[in-house]
Order: structure tokens, then sequence, then C-alpha cells
């Protein structure tokens, strides 16, 4: 029997996943994929970890894109 966790995010951290979209798309193209101003605005991975930690809906669609680019 395996105890493998189902969830695709379990073990990724909010961080990689944020280095990982910057790197994938840029910030450019990732404030056109998700417009919130933490990456249209003076974008900085340490300060949109921050709003996106204090944010659900935010993060939820940073997470979902995530999710979509993996595959």
């Amino acid at each position: 029997m395996s105890n493998k966790n189902p969830d695709p995010l379990h073990g990724v951290s909010l961080q990689k996943i944020v280095e990982y979209l910057v790197e994938y798309y840029g910030f450019d193209s990732l404030g056109k994929l998700i417009e919130i101003n933490c990456f249209t605005s003076n974008p900085i991975i340490k300060s949109s970890l921050t709003f996106l930690r204090k944010t659900d809906w935010a993060r939820k669609k940073v997470e979902e894109l995530y999710l979509k680019s993996l595959r």
C-alpha cells in the first residue's frame, strides 16, 4: 500500500512555485496571466511572496498556473 500524497503541491514551497513561474514566464508575461500588482508594479520575488502568503485568492491563481505549466 502506497502512502504517497495525491496533492501535486505537497512538498513544494510557495517560493519554489513563484521562482519557477518567473523563470518560465518572466514577470511581464506572468503579470498578464495573473493580473495582480505584485507581478506588474515593481515586481520582486520577496514582495510577491509576502502578498501571496496573505492573499488566498491570489495564491490559488498562482498555484493553478503552476500546475498548468507543469503539464
